[in-house]
């Protein structure tokens, strides 16, 4: 009976040091889309996204890129995700962040994860993306990037992946979305 006892008041205490799940509000002209933002398994990755957020930078931000099946006729490793970014003429870019290969987190990029955009390894500041059907090769070791080391994902839409893939099929000239698609603003859901 006390070891029972000393079990449950165990888990319960580990319960609540258990920080809850970040949560967060996408909103656009096309609806809104909410996401949590996974803090322990990518914790710099989450940190650095989530001060963009608490700064305002993703106000007046867009939806500027579409990538799908038959927009890719260079790339042997075909993806879809639509990408985002914040309007850097008003000053918001950061330093760039080390990037947290999913090699190291476990998490891997599934329909609805959201993954910071690079060029290189380090280079992440503050465009993200999200994954429309799973796409393993954005993953550490995939194919898309030649340099193998995959992308750092740090979350994953919970409601909202039909705007998303709304955004996706909105008219484009290539990848480039024409219009982008405006972020009214990302903030915190309490």
């Amino acid at each position: 009976m006390h070891l029972l006892l000393g079990l449950a008041a165990a888990f319960q205490v580990a319960a609540t040091t258990t920080a809850p799940p970040i949560r967060v509000r996408i909103e656009t002209p096309l609806g809104n889309v909410e996401a949590e933002i996974d803090t322990a398994r990518a914790p710099r990755t989450a940190a650095n996204f989530l001060a963009y957020v608490d700064a305002g930078a993703y106000e007046n931000a867009r939806f500027h890129r579409t990538v799908h099946a038959d927009n890719q006729p260079n790339d042997s490793v075909r993806i879809a995700v639509i990408q985002a970014s914040v309007d850097t003429s008003r000053g918001h870019d950061r330093a760039p962040i080390a990037l947290e290969r999913t090699s190291v987190t476990g998490l891997r990029h599934l329909d609805g994860t959201l993954s910071m955009a690079r060029g290189g390894p380090d280079t992440a500041t503050s465009s993200f993306f999200i994954c429309i059907g799973d796409q393993p090769s954005l993953d550490f070791g995939g194919r898309r990037n030649p340099d193998g080391h995959g992308f750092a994902a740090f979350g994953r839409v919970t409601s909202g992946m039909g705007v998303v893939r709304a955004i996706q099929r909105s008219p484009s000239d290539g990848q480039r979305l024409t219009p982008p698609v405006p972020i009214a603003r990302i903030v915190r859901v309490r």
